[in-house]
């Protein structure tokens, strides 16, 4: 047997058996159950069927949670902080979901705030809806539930959390093993009143009126929770009072409130002889609501979820901005992967002294690619805000996919750059011919390569001019964008238009060649860094995978580089090893991690959450945030040097100040709703707290000095 074939058979043979061996290994570890366990909750779905699952019987499966003596999670409206608890269910056809039947809940006082919630043991019912479209098994006949759920638990720190549940019920027989605990949950559910109650407003006040409560309340305080969130006061004093059966409060506006409701649903709850009932009604809401006030304390800037608005002096504030955002775009021309692109570019000035016309049309071309780019991706982002997508600067690295190309991709400029092979090589002859006779093309491209790379950053000068971006119109946005993009090019624009410049360079020679193998090393520190970043996003095996998938391209960018009778067969090889990996370890790229508690916690850091800052502030302590991201080279170069200096450190302690940190390497929207609200859309972001005092934000690049600075205005 021709040896090339018998090991050809062989190499395929084995990879085939490592891609089944890796395919099973993934499949095995996915062990969905119906009980998470963590150290602050047990959380179990589910299944209340007495009648079986039949169509028009009442089928309900439900998430209850025990939680730990002090913790407690979040009703549909969580008051001053928090997050409501989030049910996604998936199921056959013919069965549908409805909404979670929400129990009483109960007030949860923390400090100046308040928040709705549960402690000791909940459970959420939700019912299922079986139509006749619902064909189950008839082998195995039985409804297969899948849950995904998410809830905040809090305590004085508060932790997100979130579980994968699956339950199986018999379609046939009774499923009533759970009937107490939903039965239970049955009866804490506020009974919905047959007359409709009605709000006036007056001033900032809510004057309510409720009547058509039972006559065994009358003469009772009754606890108030509107469903409507961020429109009371939640923890400020109320009054209320019954005029016969009629029952009436009045209840303060949030002076930042988010909306304006014309009805608003309530539920309104007592004890009566140890056992606690609730009653619901919608309300119609009549009169003017008054204007909402500009956030002026601590308090806003934190609890706020409404954007930050536009300042009124928009016309020097958009000058100031547009100045901003042009420092910003010259300082990203010192990112270690973009300096290589711009100095190639520089130094080629060299092959063409002689052609200044060239030149200049370069340079403009360039600058050209520079600028829209960032416009077009100024306007993607935008675009998908609007659509509902919470996304900041840098928003394209949050996704493993991106991330992993953008690796492969300085993977192949490096080994270009490193002598390994050229592009016309790997590319049909016209295009090769195209790219060569159209250097102006080339020159573009250039520039929105170096956008590509550049863009994950958020430069000194650029936080604040990204983050008025926000909140103007769209025009004037992309002017912003465009000013980072006009910034970003003036530096190789000015020396492509300045004969001086190319006079200092040396004469073509060796050096170049010399030079340009030494700008392969930072393309592939830059991918160094790329799969460190993976890694924090899909873990050890996501990074594994990528580095495995990247030598399998750099063999195939050698074969197809080789000459001679054996490159066909070569490349043929390499081609289907790359294909195998592939298929065989693709899926571990993109695969996100699950999220653990742990990983973002230190003995200094603690993981930032919703409501976390709130609770902390209520406690007297003074907060410090450090919104990051594993893909922000500054955010990096900050944690190891300033935010790891040892007297900055000291000071911090010193100072009684809890340091937390918001990790935005994936996407995360409560992390993005938090910058909004500083009026930032991206990282690094430096924040310190303190109760009664607006929040003092720092520089990107961040100093010792200045950390010592803002600490020294604290009032102890």
């Amino acid at each position: 047997m021709n040896p090339i074939k018998h090991f050809s058979r062989l190499l395929y043979a084995i990879l085939l058996i490592a891609a089944c061996a890796i395919s099973t290994g993934a499949r095995g570890q996915i062990g969905l159950k119906n009980t998470v366990v963590t150290e602050q909750v047990k959380a179990e779905l589910m299944a209340h069927a007495p009648n079986g699952i039949t169509p028009g019987e009442a089928v309900w499966v439900g998430l209850q949670l025990i939680h730990q003596p002090d913790w407690h999670t979040y009703w549909k409206n969580s008051g001053d902080s928090g997050q409501p608890t989030t049910l996604s269910w998936t199921l056959p056809p013919g069965v549908l979901a409805g909404e979670i039947a929400w129990p009483v809940p109960k007030k949860l006082p923390i400090g100046n705030l308040a928040n709705y919630g549960y402690a000791d043991t909940v459970l959420l019912p939700v019912p299922l809806t079986i139509t006749p479209d619902f064909k189950p098994n008839a082998l195995n006949p039985e409804l297969l539930v899948k849950l995904q759920a998410s809830w905040l638990v809090c305590k004085l720190e508060c932790v997100p959390q979130d579980g994968a549940f699956e339950l199986r019920v018999p379609v046939k027989g009774s499923t009533a093993g759970n009937g107490v605990a939903f039965e239970t949950a049955f009866k804490a559910q506020p009974s919905p009143l047959k007359v409709g109650s009605h709000i006036t407003l007056a001033g900032h006040t809510l004057q309510i009126s409720v009547p058509g409560l039972p006559a065994n309340l009358q003469g009772q305080t009754l606890d108030f929770f509107p469903e409507t969130p961020e429109v009371i006061e939640t923890a400020a004093q109320w009054s209320q009072r019954w005029q016969g059966a009629l029952w009436t409060a009045q209840v303060p506006i949030a002076p930042q409130r988010s909306s304006s409701p014309t009805e608003m649903p309530l539920v309104l709850a007592a004890t009566v002889q140890g056992v606690r009932v609730g009653f619901a009604s919608t309300a119609q809401v009549s009169g003017s609501w008054p204007a909402v006030a500009a956030p002026g304390s601590t308090q806003a800037a934190v609890t706020s979820s409404s954007a930050t608005p536009p300042p009124t002096n928009l016309p020097t504030t958009l000058w100031l901005a547009l100045l901003g955002a042009l420092v910003g775009g010259m300082i990203l021309n010192l990112m270690p992967c973009v300096f290589p692109v711009l100095a190639i570019k520089v130094v080629g000035f060299t092959l063409h002294a002689h052609d200044p016309q060239r030149q200049r049309l370069g340079g403009l071309a360039y600058s050209a690619g520079v600028v829209l780019s960032f416009v077009a991706l100024g306007a993607l982002m935008l675009a998908l805000r609007s659509a509902g997508e919470q996304l900041g600067w840098g928003f394209q690295l949050q996704s493993p996919l991106v991330v992993a190309a953008l690796a492969a991709l300085f993977t192949v400029i490096g080994l270009n750059l490193a002598g390994l092979f050229e592009f016309g090589q790997l590319v049909p002859s016209g295009l090769a011919t195209i790219e060569a006779k159209n250097p102006t093309l080339d020159a573009f491209l250039s520039g929105v390569l170096a956008v590509l790379i550049a863009s994950p950053c958020t430069a000194p000068f650029m936080g604040a001019s990204l983050g008025l971006a926000l909140a103007l119109p769209a025009a004037q946005a992309l002017l912003i964008f465009a000013s980072i993009g006009v910034g970003m090019a003036l530096p190789y624009l000015a020396a492509s238009w300045s004969p001086a410049l190319a006079a200092m360079l040396p004469r073509p020679g060796a050096w170049m060649n010399t030079f340009r193998h030494s700008m392969a090393f930072p393309m592939f520190a830059t991918v160094i860094w790329l799969v460190w970043v993976l890694g924090q996003q899909t873990g050890i095996d996501g990074a594994a995978a990528l580095l495995a998938l990247l030598l399998g391209l750099s063999l195939v960018i050698w074969a197809l580089g080789l000459k001679g009778r054996s490159k066909g067969l070569i490349a043929i090889l390499s081609i289907a090893t790359l294909t195998l990996l592939t298929s065989a370890i693709g899926q571990n790229v993109i695969k996100p991690l699950e999220p653990t508690q742990a990983s973002a916690s230190t003995a200094l850091w603690q993981p930032w959450a919703p409501g976390k800052v709130d609770a902390l502030l209520a406690q007297g302590k003074p907060v410090f945030v450090d919104f990051t991201a594993a893909w922000c080279v500054t955010c990096q170069y900050n944690k190891k040097t300033t935010l790891a200096d040892a007297q900055v450190l000291a000071d911090f302690a010193a100072k009684k100040v809890s340091l937390l940190r918001a990790d935005w390497t994936r996407r995360d929207p409560a992390i993005t709703a938090a910058l909004a609200l500083l009026g930032r859309n991206g990282v690094p972001v430096y924040v310190l707290y303190q109760t009664g005092r607006a929040p003092v934000v720092l520089s990107e690049i961040l100093s010792p000095t200045e950390v010592h600075a803002a600490l020294a205005g604290l009032t102890l």
